[in-house]
């Protein structure tokens, strides 16, 4: 999760032939076998046994204004639907003062990781200016170079800021392609329902290209966002070992107050109906 924007003209291109006018034509689930998943339907705290939190207040690298807490259920917990046995998991940011923070959230981690795989997260996004979430993947360790970030790699499936709620970005960062030199590699598209409906956020990640979408339950492949295809040597394709997900919600940031922080709008929250992790059979 880095600061920056990104545009039609930082897109590396491709001729997938299931591409047409940046639409899927036909993406097959056949031969996809889930192997971890987490659902949140009950009340209360998160599965200890599957996620893990990232915790403090030092900006994060992006000048981040909120604490991230530990398992805090203010600001992170699992919540059924109204009448229902289906839950989802709340992210909520609140203003609230901790440790010189003027702001609390949560970013939580799996603690599980993979390589390669169909990521799928339904979710609901928040508004409002000042608030930046997402849904991400960062690598296990670094094994390219020493340096962690972005030697050895980022994938933002889906990055939103509050002052534009219905962009949704899709990004990776790299050693030559990153938002430090202004070279990171994205597209970002308009989901007009994007903060009132749940949406699928999909990642198809294989040994030769990276693919984001995002659409609902009758075709979570409605909206292709972005391809990346694999190139050259490790400093532009590091997506070769084991990555973990990341989901948070940022109050500002370089990027996330852009266009300042609306103090009026907290407690704000992202929702996360289930989290889905498949591979190829």
């Amino acid at each position: 999760m880095k600061s920056g924007t990104v545009s039609k003209s930082d897109a590396f291109s491709t001729e997938d032939p299931v591409m047409v006018c940046g639409v899927v034509e036909s993406t097959s689930s056949s031969d996809w076998t889930l192997v971890w998943e987490d659902n949140f339907n009950w009340n209360g705290g998160i599965d200890p046994t599957k996620w893990e939190f990232d915790v403090g207040g030092h900006g994060w690298g992006n000048n981040e204004k909120q604490f991230y807490t530990n398992n805090r259920q203010e600001n992170t917990r699992c919540e059924l639907f109204p009448g229902s046995s289906n839950g989802r998991l709340i992210i909520e940011a609140r203003r609230e003062q901790m440790k010189n923070c003027e702001f609390m959230s949560a970013r939580l981690k799996s603690k599980v990781k993979w390589t390669y795989g169909r990521l799928q997260i339904r979710a609901k996004l928040p508004d409002g200016r000042g608030l930046w979430s997402a849904l991400w993947m960062l690598p296990e360790k670094a094994t390219h170079s020493s340096v962690y970030w972005p030697d050895n790699g980022e994938i933002d499936l889906m990055e939103q800021v509050g002052y534009d709620p219905l962009r949704i970005h899709s990004t990776v960062h790299t050693q030559a392609y990153n938002h430090m030199k202004g070279t990171q590699k994205g597209l970002s598209i308009i989901v007009s329902d994007a903060v009132s409906n749940f949406k699928i956020y999909t990642l198809n990640w294989n040994p030769n290209k990276i693919e984001m979408y995002a659409g609902d339950d009758a075709n979570p492949f409605a909206n292709h966002i972005f391809t990346w295809n694999k190139e050259g040597d490790w400093t532009q394709w590091p997506f070769d070992k084991p990555f973990f997900i990341i989901m948070n919600l940022a109050v500002g940031g370089n990027w996330g107050s852009a266009h300042g922080i609306d103090n009026n709008i907290f407690p704000r929250r992202m929702e996360i109906d289930w989290v889905r992790f498949y591979q190829q059979s």
